[in-house]
């Protein structure tokens, strides 16, 4: 009896040193509520999708699902969390193509390694991109919006959520390859951005499709374009950027959830399987289509696939035209806690790829 029981105690520290769990440990996970680390402040589309889907996770798993906001530094704040917490599932953080694969690039001194510190759950999302002016501009199309920066003397001011964050990078792109000049003016999040847009303060931004159509349909909002390939389908009278003058032109994001690399092969699988359960919700699908969210491949695996495959096309991306880069600390791209006001730099400064 004695042997038997120092052999079960060996089987279970060596199961757990190679990442993989027994049965009735797997059984016992959750037992408490699990955290959600979101990089952006509440208001914006990444916290509304973590809290619509964590409702249906916590079902699933048995426990609450607590939305824990780390806004700053383009999602890096957040992610450093992530790294630091221990890696037994009740942590996890919902992350965008900038979290791990261009905050590396933008920010120096980052306080995490996405390759060393996290690994993927699934994908849950793939987010269209706008472009967007106040509801009462003058500037009606996309068209007009690039000629009248091309004439102008001083580069038009455009709002996003973040430096660094998937929008800038898509708006960078949009300015590079027009061949204009325009002013990044960032903010901590979506709605203070949104929120000086509206007041005038800003005249125009980049936006998901989440956060913008109710207030197009109001015409508080004008988009002008949409990155996507396609025109969506909640916004059939939007033309794309590649219909106005920019032929072949698209940009997106995505989102997945990572958890930290020492996490466990089977509480992985123990989230993995939560998550496409609340994916197939028809309430979440519903969601999904009212707030213009592609559904993507939940598993590991393709997670994996896309955080790889976009990491290579990135790298081999060519250069030119080159731009000044100016890579910044972690955290000093976004206005002190507390604050959401914003922070301006000029096309080009992140951009040593495009």
């Amino acid at each position: 009896m004695a042997f038997a029981a120092l052999t079960r105690r060996h089987l279970l520290a060596a199961g757990c040193a190679a990442g993989i769990l027994p049965r009735s440990a797997r059984a016992a996970f959750p037992d408490k509520p699990v955290r959600w680390i979101v990089g952006y402040p509440p208001g914006g589309s990444t916290d509304a999708i973590a809290r619509l889907l964590g409702q249906s996770f916590s079902i699933r798993i048995g426990q609450p699902v607590v939305v824990d906001n780390r806004p700053g530094a383009g999602s890096a704040v957040g992610a450093a969390a992530l790294a630091a917490a221990a890696g037994d599932g009740y942590t996890m953080m919902g992350a965008d193509n900038g979290t791990l694969i261009i905050n590396p690039i933008a920010y120096r001194n980052l306080q995490y390694d996405p390759e060393r510190d996290f690994r993927p759950v699934g994908l849950y999302a793939g987010i269209n991109i706008l472009l967007a002016v106040k509801g009462n501009s003058p500037i009606r199309t996309a068209s007009e919006y690039l000629e009248k920066a091309r004439a102008a003397r001083e580069p038009i001011p455009y709002a996003s959520p973040g430096i660094g964050s998937p929008l800038h990078l898509a708006m960078e792109r949009l300015a590079l390859e027009a061949r204009v000049s325009l002013s990044h003016v960032a903010y901590r999040g979506m709605a203070p951005a949104l929120n000086d847009v509206l007041s005038g303060a800003v005249p125009s931004l980049v936006i998901d499709y989440g956060t913008a159509a109710e207030m197009a349909k109001a015409g508080q909002l004008r988009v002008l374009a949409t990155f996507s390939a396609q025109r969506l389908p909640g916004m059939p009278d939007v033309p794309t950027l590649a219909e106005q003058g920019l032929p072949g032109f698209s940009a997106s994001a995505w989102q997945g959830l990572i958890v930290p690399r020492r996490t466990p092969d089977a509480i992985v699988e123990r989230l993995a399987d939560a998550w496409s359960f609340a994916l197939g919700e028809p309430q979440v699908r519903a969601r999904y289509a009212e707030l213009g969210l592609d559904r993507l491949p939940s598993d590991p695996q393709s997670f994996m696939a896309r955080w790889k495959g976009d990491q290579a096309h990135l790298a081999a991306a060519d250069p030119r035209p080159r731009h000044p880069a100016r890579r910044i600390r972690a955290g000093a791209g976004s206005p002190a806690p507390g604050r959401s006001g914003p922070t301006r730099s000029k096309t080009g400064d992140l951009l040593p790829f495009w």
